[in-house]
């Protein structure tokens, strides 16, 4: 009887920091990213709730220092319309255009948190993809700027602007190159930084 107890008490325990583990994977919910581009401010809050992976994956690369020096490389027009803008390529830092939106060989891929509730609204934060393959999510991610029901259930929502959406439609404004949605003068995240909310002020 005292050994089952003592048993018992070991399963509790394992379960119990598990869950505490797996609670805090996407760490602080009072923290924020601050983007700080050639253009401005971009805060984003984040939903952890919602897609925990991708918090804690997106937070991991900056601050590793991944999106420094990444570029905004993807203006998103549906039917002309302004819809989103795309950066976190590494890529984008020093490699050729060409490369630009495929992504670095042998990045940590993240498998889709698709939301059944969260839509793409205007200042919605989502993960970038590969158009044949859900869990392809990498570093890249794309602000909206514009509603777009198509892609609710098809991409993962982790966060959402929450100060500098007039930076997010400055940057969609920029001059693009011919026949191409990339921006004629580099759009640079100079930094992202994970601060508490408080610090982003």
């Amino acid at each position: 009887m005292k050994m089952r107890s003592v048993l018992w008490l070991a399963v509790s325990l394992i379960f119990a920091l598990g869950s505490v583990s797996c609670g805090n994977k996407a760490g602080d919910p009072d923290e924020v990213a601050v983007l700080d581009t050639n253009y401005g401010k971009i805060v984003i809050e984040f939903l952890p709730g919602d897609a925990p992976r991708h918090v804690a994956h997106f937070k991991k690369l900056a601050r590793d220092g991944s999106y420094d020096g990444t570029k905004f490389h993807r203006l998103v027009r549906i039917n002309t319309k302004l819809t989103a803008i795309q950066g976190g390529d590494p890529n984008t830092i020093n490699g050729d255009p060409s490369t630009w939106g495929l992504g670095a060989p042998g990045q940590e891929k993240v498998a889709a948190e698709f939301s059944k509730t969260l839509k793409h609204e205007r200042g919605i934060v989502s993960a970038a993809r590969q158009g044949n393959d859900p869990d392809s999510a990498t570093s890249q991610f794309f602000i909206c700027t514009a509603s777009n029901p198509a892609w609710d259930g098809q991409y993962s929502i982790f966060g959402k602007v929450i100060e500098g959406m007039n930076v997010a439609d400055t940057i969609g404004r920029a001059p693009t190159i011919n026949n191409s949605d990339r921006p004629l003068d580099p759009v640079v995240i100079k930094s992202v930084r994970i601060v508490k909310r408080e610090e982003a002020k």
